[in-house]
């Protein structure tokens, strides 16, 4: 993994700076259970606002946790940069999801403008893999 010049922000630091920034993204139920300089994990409670018709974790709510643990990996590595944006999303479904769910994160590179992760979804169980999602993010210019 590439390192950027700004110290790596704790799981904690960019726990808050997300909610002081993004609150409304708390709705969604992410946890940040692991953060270190080996990437992040990201545990994502399952209510029945996750669900669609047969019980099964809908897209859209792995694709929320997908870009979160993007978000939070790439602000974890450049600092309090609010304006990071997602540029580019490819996402996998791969298995039934089922209860609550957790996302590995790692940053496969770290430019001056993008950031490109690679986030694995699981259910918290440890089963197998339900989706896998390439994420790039745009980071603004330093001034």
């Amino acid at each position: 993994m590439m390192h950027s010049a700004a110290p790596m922000m704790s799981g904690e630091e960019v726990t808050a700076f997300v909610l002081e920034v993004f609150p409304q993204s708390v709705e969604h139920g992410w946890k940040v259970e692991r953060l270190d300089a080996d990437g992040i994990a990201v545990s994502m409670a399952i209510g029945e606002q996750h669900l669609r018709p047969g019980g099964t974790v809908s897209g859209p709510a792995m694709f929320a946790l997908a870009d979160v643990t993007a978000y939070l990996l790439v602000l974890s590595n450049v600092g309090r940069e609010a304006l990071a944006v997602t540029t580019n999303v490819s996402i996998n479904f791969l298995n039934k999801p089922a209860g609550d769910l957790i996302a590995h994160g790692r940053l496969i590179k770290l430019g001056k403008r993008l950031a490109v992760c690679e986030i694995h979804i699981h259910n918290v169980t440890g089963e197998a893999m339900v989706a896998q999602a390439s994420v790039t993010y745009s980071i603004p210019p330093r001034v």
